[in-house]
């Protein structure tokens, strides 16, 4: 009965499906997203925190205690904002960072302010931000991150800041009761990461200019600083954490823009010893020990991902190796260990699967499963994710994956989406549950989702292929997986759609513009579809950063911003179009919906439309997403769906 309460919250949220549509999972099952995320173990192993999806665009930190799964408090904040980060200072209390989001589609941005709050909910404190409280603790106001917590929990973090007045980055000792603070680093570049060593002292600095170059700083014993030469790393060296000894450093590592490897290196970045690479993606996802912690496993995230071992033999590796034998199929991820190493948070998720938590016990060698992400999803009827790889057009190998409607064993001649995802840069699309694509393949539909030039994940020197290659590369390399696709007999060719939010949307109106022939429908939900636009509206051109990476990825010349503009490529597109836009989105504002509408209008083509007041990027209240997906659901099935008029 451990999940009693909150299994009765998340079911209450939820409506009720009856027996109503046995032929498909009811639409409020994907609608309805995850309330469920984010949760961590208290360093005594008898407490989570939760972070809490009300619904509607409010969100709450949730405290449990796990005897029983009680809760303890439910903190809610702000409209649109959420517990982005969250660290346990001790048993009893804890430090949040909040993050604001501009939709569900849009990744939280910290807001830079930090808080603390017992368990219980008592003795909240404003510690840092923008706002005038911040000066009682003796820092200038300005942005905060949490940087870290110590090995063994004392009340206390590291806390890293950016000053309102200055370009330093500096990182304090903090206090979580009373927000005294010691300053524990300081150097004189804008918006740098620090890394400690074991004995709490900062020893690297790492960073991005605002050109996207890398920056690796190191310190002496005096706490001076000076810059690493590449010279004696060999390449980008991203250090991460000390080896428990503190004599060697675990670092990330890539030379010549080349997917990143896990590696091992001497305090001063010399010496480089590779622990596991793949050579086609990066490697990711750690999996770390109990205190003293250590990474003793890494992912390779390409395709479906494999767990390489640092040390087959280790205890942690062992303990790994057994849950991911009980739980076959599907990837376990170690999220927390209690500090005595008697509890670990585990997570278990897969294609199929959006995931659940479940609390190990090392002493009893049992798993309890505390918490499920999206009880409504049936897992055995979401479909297969197969990665597939293929050359483009031009020779390079790229990878992806087809979502296969479940009981499907092999894709003959089906109707099939194309779904790129957003970004386009800093993202990519990966194996594990994907909601849009699983909806889709609910339907009866294969979708293919492609990694193309610019897509996160295979280095540097990829991702930055992409770069003002919007319309044009990225656009081959999608058609280019369509066309393979068709030629492998597992996509109708007469029955094909695009759909994509944010850059997908932008990719759905251009790759339907560039291939008229492929594509029997479009659809774009929140899209970018002028891009000269984006220099004077929305909120990337609102900082520094923002300016810099339009530069970097679009360009400024007029006239190439106009001619890879969807808006512009209105007549070519032959495809029905919906455009789906919240009225209230501020990373791509409405007026860009507004002027692909106007645009398709004056090519005598004029799309169908689904605008949403008060919404951003992406849609908060259940009901307008439920809204959405039936809307996605008829405009699609109208076009290339089984009701569908035959081609031609």
């Amino acid at each position: 009965m451990a999940r009693n309460w909150i299994r009765a919250w998340v079911v209450a949220s939820a409506c009720a499906f009856g027996a109503a549509a046995a032929e498909s999972v009811p639409v409020e099952a994907f609608a309805r997203a995850g309330r469920i995320s984010s949760p961590r173990l208290a360093p005594d192993g008898k407490h989570l925190s939760v972070a809490l999806n009300l619904g509607e665009g409010r969100h709450a930190l949730g405290i449990f205690r796990i005897d029983g799964m009680k809760p303890t408090l439910m903190l809610k904040l702000p409209p649109n904002e959420v517990p982005m980060q969250v660290g346990w200072a001790s048993p009893q209390r804890l430090v949040v960072a909040k993050g604001r989001q501009s939709g569900p589609r849009g990744k939280p941005q910290l807001t830079g302010e930090i808080n603390a709050v017992d368990l219980d909910g008592g003795n909240q404190k404003y510690i840092f931000g923008y706002d005038s409280p911040g000066r009682t603790i003796g820092i200038d106001c300005g942005f905060g991150y949490i940087a870290a917590l110590p090995e063994k929990s004392n009340g206390r973090f590291y806390m890293r800041t950016l000053s309102a007045t200055s370009k330093r980055s500096m990182l304090y000792d903090v206090d979580a009761s009373d927000g005294t603070s010691r300053l524990v680093a300081d150097i004189g570049e804008r918006d740098l990461a620090f890394v400690l060593d074991r004995t709490g002292r900062a020893r690297f600095a790492i960073g991005l200019d605002d050109d996207d170059n890398y920056l690796l700083f190191q310190s002496d014993a005096n706490q001076r600083w000076s810059p690493v030469p590449s010279e004696r790393t060999g390449g980008e060296l991203v250090p991460f954490a000390f080896s428990p000894a503190g004599d060697k450093v675990f670092a990330w590592f890539a030379a010549d823009g080349e997917p990143l490897s896990l590696v091992q290196a001497e305090p001063d970045g010399s010496g480089r010893r590779t622990l596991v690479e793949d050579g086609f993606a990066s490697i990711g996802g750690l999996q770390w020990t109990a205190t003293p912690t250590q990474p003793f496993a890494a992912w390779k995230e390409g395709g479906i991902p494999t767990i390489a071992y640092l040390d087959e033999n280790a205890p942690a590796a062992k303990t790994h190796r057994m849950l991911g034998r009980s739980f076959a199929g599907k990837l376990v991820d170690f999220v927390d260990h209690s500090e005595d190493g008697t509890t670990s948070l585990v997570y278990v998720h897969s294609d199929r699967d959006p995931g659940s938590w479940y609390l190990f016990d090392h002493r009893r060698n049992a798993a309890q499963l505390v918490l499920t992400a999206m009880e409504a999803i049936p897992v055995e009827r979401m479909g297969v994710r197969k990665p597939i790889r293929f050359k483009a057009s031009d020779g390079v190998e790229l990878d992806g994956y087809l979502t296969i409607p479940a009981g499907v064993a092999e894709p003959q001649k089906l109707p099939m989406v194309l779904v790129p995802h957003g970004g386009p840069h800093a993202i990519g699309d990966r194996w594990p549950f994907d909601l849009d694509a699983q909806f889709l393949a609910s339907r009866g539909y294969l979708v293919l989702q492609v990694n193309f030039r610019g897509s996160h994940g295979r280095g540097k020197a990829f991702e930055q292929s992409g770069y003002r290659q919007w319309a044009t590369r990225i656009q081959d390399d999608l058609i280019d997986g369509v066309r393979w696709t068709v030629a492998q007999g597992h996509a109708d060719p007469q029955r094909i759609c695009a759909y994509g939010a944010s850059f997908g949307a932008y990719s759905a109106m251009v790759s339907a513009a560039r291939a008229p022939e492929l594509f029997k429908c479009a659809v774009g939900f929140a899209g970018i579809y002028d891009l000269g636009m984006m220099y004077d509206k929305g909120d990337i051109r609102e900082s520094a950063w923002g300016r810099n990476y339009l530069e970097r990825t679009i360009g400024h010349d007029e006239d190439a911003l106009a001619a890879s503009s969807p808006t512009s490529m209105a007549p070519r597109i032959k495809a029905a179009v919906l455009l789906v836009h919240g009225e209230a989105d501020r990373r791509a504002p409405f007026a860009q919906a507004k002027a692909m509408r106007s645009a398709l209008e004056k090519a005598g083509h004029p799309p169908e439309w689904m605008a949403v007041p008060k919404e951003g990027h992406g849609f908060y209240k259940d009901d307008n997403n439920i809204a959405f997906y039936r809307r996605l659901e008829d405009f699609i099935g109208t076009h290339i769906g089984a009701e569908a008029a035959p081609a031609g």
